[in-house]
């Protein structure tokens, strides 16, 4: 099993920040099937302020490559990820293109 942490931002208005929980409430199948059947075992997302924080937890076979392949050919995913994007904004720290940002593990008990 594999483990990593994520960030992303969120663009800074009341609106955006309420809309995109919203839509998390009820997230499409389509979009749950296509997590699952990426071999992703959990996921979930926290957020602070504009911040947001996601744990996945996948088999050990998964890759982010295998992923972003499955989602390029996944117009429903594609769908989705646009609609997000107009709520979400790269860190700082992210290359041109790049959402989601791994994090690096410093610490664990």
């Amino acid at each position: 099993m594999q483990r990593y942490c994520l960030a992303l931002d969120l663009i800074n208005t009341s609106n955006h920040i309420e809309e995109y929980e919203k839509y998390h409430k009820n997230i499409p199948e389509a979009i749950t099937k296509s997590i699952k059947e990426a071999g992703i075992t959990n996921l979930e997302i926290y957020r602070i302020g504009t911040r947001l924080f996601m744990i996945l937890e996948a088999k050990d076979d998964f890759t982010f490559e295998k992923k972003a392949l499955m989602d390029a050919n996944n117009p429903e995913v594609q769908r989705w990820e646009e609609l997000m994007w107009q709520f979400q904004k790269p860190l700082k720290e992210a290359k041109e293109g790049e959402k989601w940002i791994v994090l690096n593990k410093i610490f664990q008990l």
